[in-house]
């Protein structure tokens, strides 16, 4: 966010995930970032704002090694059973807002590390892109924006 550009305002988001199967802290993540958009272009079609202050969109992955093999989008099952639990929140050009790795019932090698590292950037560029397609389907259809 440019908060020089977004002035004197507060935004607050609170985003419920009410179906989930897992995940459901990445998910919120993803949620937020498009609800975020959202409402800076609505600032900007309200003419409360000259240019959308949000920079960036922003998302969210959850990782793991299962069975000893890296595994993106964990389930619950999965995630109950992982040696090795990994989030990833990251920009949508690749910058990292937040890497997170721990072993739950095992240490891990800087390979596995890797291998989840990128199934997680993986993840992003596909999550950024489905945003980016609501976005744009939201941006034709006056009535929805």
């Amino acid at each position: 966010m440019d908060l020089e550009k977004l002035g004197p305002r507060t935004i607050w988001i609170d985003c419920d995930v009410l179906q989930a199967d897992g995940g459901t802290r990445t998910s919120a993540i993803n949620g937020a970032s498009l609800a975020l958009a959202i409402a800076c272009r609505k600032l900007v079609k309200d003419k409360k704002l000259d240019a959308p202050p949000m920079q960036k969109l922003v998302a969210a992955v959850s990782a793991g090694i299962l069975d000893g093999q890296a595994v993106l989008d964990l389930n619950y099952e999965e995630d109950k059973l992982v040696s090795v639990d990994f989030n990833l929140v990251a920009t949508e050009d690749g910058e990292f807002v937040e890497v997170q790795a721990s072993g739950e019932e095992a240490t891990f090698a800087g390979s596995q590390l890797d291998e989840m590292l990128a199934l997680g950037r993986k993840g992003i560029t596909e999550l950024i892109a489905a945003q980016r397609a609501v976005l744009a389907r939201l941006m034709i259809t006056p009535s929805n924006t």
